[in-house]
């Protein structure tokens, strides 16, 4: 699995994060998407930036907190550019 060690505790390190992958900061070709999901290894929680054939371009590990409370972020986008 594609997930770096990084963890988004906050919110707004969820935001930056988003705004990176939006802003192509990140680097990443071919993206079409931004979900969080669970490691069907140990239900860790994630944010998955995922490719075009939904295959999963970037993970990074995000706290239970963000996880809970960052759907909405994630499914309209962050609310600075």
């Amino acid at each position: 699995m594609n997930i770096d060690d990084q963890v988004i505790e906050t919110l707004e390190q969820l935001e930056d994060f988003l705004i990176q992958v939006e802003s192509g900061a990140l680097g990443l070709q071919g993206v079409a998407g931004i979900a969080l999901a669970t490691s069907n290894r140990d239900g860790r929680p994630f944010v998955a930036v995922l490719g075009e054939q939904h295959q999963l371009l970037l993970g990074r590990w995000v706290s239970k907190h963000v996880y809970e409370n960052g759907k909405d972020m994630v499914r309209n986008g962050p609310k600075r550019n």
